[in-house]
């Protein structure tokens, strides 16, 4: 009885420890890079297919493992060849790495007139012609 006791104890406590250990970032290298290859190769697709080349990709994305940034961005490049596809152009910036964001601040607004405000007064001189030629 005191054997399954201390067995049970021991046995939590190597459970609790590894926990432990995860949340404080001690993560084993292997199991965390498990983790993070498909969100590697999702982003190699990605950088493909945007037309980043594979040196951009591994210097935007640093904190994610290599060889999967490279077996995404590769499967990717077999694809589009195959299909015949063009690259698509990204309409925003890479996102910056992980501990390097910094608080925005806010965005200046521009000076140029919504294309909104164009349409109205569009319309309102459209509406003043209609009404002088009445």
């Amino acid at each position: 009885m005191i054997k399954r006791t201390l067995l049970t104890l021991i046995f939590l406590n190597l459970v609790a420890c590894d926990q432990i250990s995860q949340k404080l970032g001690m993560e084993d290298p292997a199991k965390k890079e498990a983790r993070m290859e498909p969100e590697a190769k999702a982003v190699g697709s990605a950088c493909r297919q945007s037309g980043r080349a594979i040196e951009d990709c591994y210097s935007i994305y640093s904190w994610l493992p290599k060889a999967g940034i490279y077996a995404g961005w590769r499967e990717m490049d077999e694809y589009m060849r195959e299909n015949k596809l063009e690259t698509i152009v990204p309409l925003l910036p890479p996102p910056e790495p992980p501990g390097n964001r910094k608080k925005r601040k806010p965005a200046a607004q521009d000076t140029a007139p919504d294309t909104d405000t164009k349409a109205e007064s569009g319309t309102k001189a459209d509406a003043e012609k209609k009404a002088d030629s009445h």
